[in-house]
């Protein structure tokens, strides 16, 4: 597909993996199963938060959100990663391309954020126990979601809008399994200065101020739990803030790969980096996603009990 001055671009085009066709096969077989799996664990694990009253907690609710934030992430770009397997070169309308990118960077943002917000909550639970529900009270948690739910959104339409206006040359192949926004920028054959300074500036609002946020509410968490002056306090304490620092550090370790340095040229041998940059953008996008479940359940007496009471196992519980 090529743009001459009297067209436009229309569509692109997915390589993924296409030089590697045996990994194909072997990559949607586990891709399938990942996403299934994200539906399966999310979906459990909203329906039981929902389900169960115990549950009702400000914990629980960010919890509720990051779960349906992963299903809602998964879904906006694993359908077209399942298709970009399926063939050699998966074609994919401009405008359908942009919904994608738009939905998978809002969801991405959002989280980013909702982790920021979730480590507050830790905070206060830790730091000031006894003044948690007056502070943590439901209109203040719920505001604090959906603040994180608007600035992801708001960022993604600032990135997209940005990169809609940008004019595509001849080259439309994009060396990756979606419309991911790097692989995007890296077509445009016009200077994308004012998209990379856009870029800093959605790295610094949605990526290091949330973790700065979470660093800081762990140095004070950390410090209240050196103060607790018997060790299974100290235990408890630091187990209701494990599950959370887990899935911070996996989630950021693979997106600030990802994000942290747009570029705008390409050089010598970039084909295996673009390949490599899919894989982990990959492991970002169904892996995350999918581990988060196991990793609050598993963790989690108060969860694992309501999953057996919801599907009605309470009594065999009881009697064990």
């Amino acid at each position: 597909m090529e743009r001459t001055n009297d067209s436009i671009l229309t569509e692109f085009v997915l390589v993924g993996l296409s030089a590697h066709p045996k990994l194909q096969t072997v990559f949607f077989v586990l891709v399938l199963w990942m996403y299934l799996m994200i539906l399966l664990g999310n979906g459990v694990l909203v329906s039981v938060i929902i389900y169960d009253s115990h549950l009702h907690s400000p914990m629980y609710f960010f919890l509720c959100n990051l779960s349906f934030l992963d299903i809602c992430y998964a879904s906006s770009s694993v359908p077209l990663i399942l298709g970009s397997f399926l063939t050699v070169r998966k074609h994919v309308s401009f405008s359908g391309c942009m919904v994608q990118m738009f939905l998978s960077f809002a969801m991405g943002a959002t989280e980013c954020v909702l982790l920021g917000m979730m480590a507050l909550d830790r905070y206060v639970a830790v730091c000031y126990p006894l003044r948690y529900p007056v502070i943590m009270s439901k209109g203040v948690y719920v505001l604090m979601a959906a603040g994180s739910w608007v600035s992801g959104i708001v960022d993604s339409v600032v990135q997209t809008s940005l990169a809609m206006q940008l004019p595509f040359c001849a080259n439309n192949v994009i060396n990756h399994f979606v419309c991911e926004i790097l692989a995007i920028l890296k077509l445009a054959c016009a200077d994308i200065s004012i998209n990379v300074i856009s870029m800093a500036g959605s790295n610094l609002t949605v990526l290091v101020t949330p973790l700065l946020v979470i660093s800081i509410s762990y140095i004070f968490i950390i410090a209240t739990i050196l103060r607790i002056p018997t060790t299974d306090g100290k235990r408890k304490a630091f187990y209701t803030c494990s599950a959370h620092l887990t899935v911070v550090i996996i989630f950021y370790g693979t997106i600030f790969f990802m994000y942290s340095k747009p570029k705008s040229k390409r050089s010598v041998g970039t084909d295996n980096q673009d390949i490599t940059e899919a894989l982990i953008s990959l492991f970002y996008g169904v892996m995350t996603p999918m581990l988060n479940p196991l990793i609050y359940s598993l963790r989690n007496k108060d969860v694992k009990t309501a999953v057996k009471n919801m599907l009605g196992r309470k009594n065999f519980s009881d009697g064990i």
